[in-house]
């Protein structure tokens, strides 16, 4: 029992010590427990201060960031502002006064708005402060009157100097001042830019501008746009200008009548659409759709409708001198005329497009309305006078309406005839230059430089009257009366309309003589018939009033029902009709009725004349022509013409054997570009005579002779010989043998030219034909030994039949009929001649019938006559030198 309690004690006792140590290491590892728990806590409490901190930073930067991208934001935002404030009011409509001049601009759709100041935003920053005004609305200013009063200057200075000249017209309305608030823009008065109203003119303003915007709306609107705006952008045009009407201190609600407060609201709510804007101070207003409210106020405290409640510092007034300087230069451009269009308004959308059969319809400008004026040249109206002082534009009229034909109708359907009688180039433009190959396809002859060529004028008339006759029987072969008809019937023929134009025309007819009156005589007969046959004439003047030859002949001026009168003309109009005097430039009075007042229409020409834009339309044109289209004939009086370049020199050839050899001359003062000439045949007088001082044009018609000879014969085929007996002839007898076969060739002078005439007598006087032609050219022939004068006249009497022939030079007329054998020799030896500087009354002698040729000398100009072919002399240009 007791070691049962014993042992029992040690179990319990053992039982104790495994409680207590297991205890121990319980406590022990609570203990170690909460010590890491005490770290994991300080841990955690340091992570959490750390991230506390970390995160503040991060917010913190955040923030930074914020109010850096914020900054950024609203300066740009500030900078697209300013830029497009930059693009709302370019140039003149946004400068400030510092930096300020005038910067008209073309056809900017819509118009620029207007500084009036600074926008103030909240950041410190500030913008241009703008007004729309021109193209979008009215303008009320409110508040402060002498602020008031530099706005409204500053609105129309802004306005003036963006837009082009005249474009904006003022009317000033101011009862309290009598115009003095206007007084600076002054100067725009006497050119009709601005105009005021008296006090008591209100109403009958107000009724005119509603008179004005109905007439935009009926007339120049006319349904197809809904503002001058919008039909701005759709054709680059602005047909009418604007009309701004400054209203300032009307005063109180109850100063306007029922009625001017009705035509008040009608122009606030129409007239923007029609170009009539409103500049008001002092009026009763509400506020509206279309109207900005200008508050004008001392330093921050301005403010805009259209700006909500940001404050605005309005910009001071313009400087008087700006003002005034500005205003004096616009009334100086407008006095001088609006700048024309561009030659493109007149262009169709599809080039050459449009048929001639019955009429030629083209716009020429726009009327003032903005609405082409289309002219026509048919069976009525045929043809046209155009008139106009010097510098008026002439020369840019005739270009315009050529461009504008030529882009619709084909070369097929229209054929121009171009005639310069101005010393100048005008028409070259039209032909291959040297530096431009191309032409307008239309033009089939240019004439320039022809002051003092009247014989080419008339050569042309003569032309026309050949293509009529060749139409009238083209008519009758198809039993029909006119063109349409004729080109129904004969779909195969080439008929187009022919437009000749001959610019100062009155050179032609100028004078009491025989080209005058044959001019005349064929110009009646081309205005008469020439309608029907779809020929017209453009005549042209700087002075119509001076023409007796065509005023003379009612029934021929009858015939030009068209008029066209450019600034100052006079007499191409009716006599009472002066609506030509008062043209601006680049305008001019377009009548289809003979002049009559009824008839006039105002144009507005493009400015043509730009040889860039030209070139474009020409070069465009030029490149769709057809392939079988040659180059126009182009005569150039102040030209000398080239052997080289004749179309008969370029087709001879060598021969061995040539029944009749011809000699070229010179080129004939003609339409086409023909050589004059004379065939050497085997008959009697087949000698040709050149006669006059003038050494050089006398050594080049003889030169040409005997190199157009010799292109003709094969080398050994002919014999030449060529006598010099004067000594200022040795270098072109020189040249003249180096081109010639040597072979073939014989030079001979004072000291052995009798052995050449022996021989060529004898040969002349015997019976049978030489093998071969001679020809011999005899340089100063006059001065030919006395005693060898009878054998050169055996030689010119018996030579030609046996192919012996002359081709001399006689320094006078009197000269060549001395060596003929005197005053009664007969002179029927010479079949051909050449004049130089000798007068037609020394001519009679070698002329037919008692008379003499109407001949006046003039430089490198000769006049050629053969018997054997010639009614009359001809004029020809001698061929200078190769």
């Amino acid at each position: 029992m007791p070691d049962s309690k014993a042992q029992q004690v040690v179990e319990v006792r053992a039982a104790l010590s495994h409680a207590l140590g297991a205890a121990d290491d319980t406590l022990e590892a609570a203990q170690r427990a909460y010590e890491a728990a005490v770290t994991r806590r300080a841990r955690v409490v340091a992570a959490a201060r750390e991230r506390r901190i970390r995160l503040a930073g991060e917010r913190d930067k955040r923030l930074r960031e914020i109010d850096e991208q914020h900054d950024r934001d609203l300066a740009a935002l500030a900078g697209a502002a300013a830029e497009t404030a930059l693009v709302a009011a370019p140039g003149a409509a946004g400068l400030p006064w510092a930096q300020w001049r005038p910067t008209p601009a073309g056809t900017q759709v819509p118009a620029p708005e207007l500084r009036v100041g600074r926008l103030l935003l909240p950041y410190d920053g500030e913008v241009p402060a703008l007004v729309p005004l021109l193209d979008h609305g009215h303008v009320v200013v409110e508040g402060d009157e002498r602020i008031g009063d530099d706005v409204v200057a500053g609105l129309l200075l802004r306005a003036l100097g963006s837009s082009q000249a005249g474009r904006v017209r003022l009317t000033g309305y101011d009862p309290e001042q009598l115009g003095g608030g206007l007084a600076g823009f002054a100067p725009l008065a006497p050119a009709g830019v601005l105009s005021f109203v008296g006090p008591g003119g209100l109403p009958a303003l107000l009724d005119e501008l509603v008179d004005h915007v109905r007439r935009i709306n009926e007339t120049v609107l006319a349904g197809e746009h809904s503002s001058l705006r919008e039909l701005a952008a759709a054709t680059g045009r602005r047909p009418e200008p604007w009309r701004v009407a400054i209203l300032l201190g009307a005063g109180r609600a109850d100063e306007l009548s029922r009625h001017e407060r009705s035509q008040l609201d009608r122009l606030l709510r129409t007239g923007a659409a029609c170009g009539v804007h409103l500049i008001m101070r002092g009026f009763p207003v509400r506020p509206a759709a279309g109207i900005e409210v200008v508050q004008a106020a001392e330093g921050d405290a301005a403010r805009l409708g259209g700006c909500g409640d940001l404050p605005v510092r309005l910009d001071a007034g313009p400087p008087a001198s700006v003002v005034t300087r500005t205003c004096r230069q616009i009334a100086e451009e407008v006095a001088a005329g609006p700048a024309p269009v561009a030659l493109d308004s007149l262009l169709p959308e599809q080039e050459w497009q449009q048929s001639s059969a019955r009429a030629l319809t083209a716009p020429l400008g726009d009327s003032p309305q903005g609405a082409p004026v289309h002219v026509t040249l048919s069976d009525y109206p045929p043809h046209a006078l155009i008139a106009g002082p010097s510098g008026t534009g002439k020369t840019n009229l005739i270009y315009a309406w050529m461009g504008s034909l030529a882009a619709r109708y084909s070369p097929a359907e229209l054929a121009f005839y171009l005639l310069d009688f101005k010393e100048g180039v005008s028409f070259a433009r039209f032909a291959p230059g040297r530096r431009d190959p191309s032409w307008l396809p239309h033009v089939r002859l240019v004439g320039v430089n022809v002051n003092t060529d009247r014989e080419f004028g008339l050569a042309l008339l003569r032309f026309l009257a050949d293509e009529l006759r060749s139409r009238a029987d083209a008519a009758k072969r198809h039993e029909v009366t006119n063109l349409a008809e004729l080109r129904a019937e004969d779909p195969g023929g080439t008929w187009p309309r022919i437009v000749a134009v001959v610019d100062e025309f009155q050179v032609l007819l100028s004078g009491r003589d025989a080209v005058a009156a044959e001019a005349v005589n064929l110009l009646e007969d081309l205005a008469r018939r020439g309608r029907s046959q779809g020929i017209h004439l453009v005549l042209a003047s700087q002075d119509v009033s001076g023409i007796e030859a065509l005023w003379g002949r009612p029934a021929l001026v009858a015939q030009f029902s068209l008029r066209i009168a450019l600034p100052r003309a006079r007499r191409v109009l009716a006599e009472t009709n002066q609506a030509a005097d008062s043209l601006p430039r680049y305008h001019a009075v377009v009548n289809a009725d003979s002049g009559a007042t009824e008839a006039n229409r105002v144009v507005r020409v493009p400015d043509a004349g730009n040889r860039e834009r030209w070139s474009e339309l020409q070069h465009r044109l030029w490149r769709h022509r057809p392939a079988e289209l040659s180059a126009p004939r182009l005569f150039d009086g102040d030209a000398i013409p080239r052997l080289e370049d004749s179309p008969e020199f370029r087709v001879f050839t060598p021969a061995d054997t040539v029944a009749a050899p011809v000699v070229l001359l010179g080129e004939t003062i003609d339409v086409t570009s023909r050589s004059a000439r004379t065939v050497l045949r085997r008959a009697p007088g087949r000698n040709i005579a050149v006669l006059g001082t003038r050494v050089d044009e006398a050594c080049a018609v003889l030169g040409t002779a005997a190199r157009s000879l010799a292109a003709q014969f094969a080398p050994g085929a002919a014999r030449y010989s060529v006598a010099c007996l004067d000594t200022d002839a040795e270098a072109a007898v020189s040249a003249l043998l180096a081109q010639l076969s040597s072979d073939d060739t014989g030079k001979f002078t004072e000291a052995n030219i009798d052995f050449l005439l022996e021989d060529a007598a004898a040969s002349a006087q015997s019976g049978t034909a030489a093998d071969k032609p001679h020809f011999i050219f005899v340089y100063a022939a006059d001065a030919a030994p006395k005693g060898s004068h009878e054998l050169l006249r055996q030689i010119m009497r018996h030579g030609p039949e046996r192919r012996i022939h002359v081709i001399g030079w006689w320094r006078g007329a009197a000269l060549l009929r001395d060596t003929l054998g005197g005053q009664a020799s007969r002179t029927d030896m010479v079949g051909a001649w050449v004049a130089l500087d000798v007068h037609g009354s020394e001519l009679s002698p070698y002329y037919p019938g008692h008379g003499s040729p109407n001949w006046y000398p003039r430089p490198w100009r000769a006049l050629h006559f053969d018997r054997s072919v010639h009614r009359g002399a001809e004029v020809i240009i001698p061929y200078g030198p190769s």
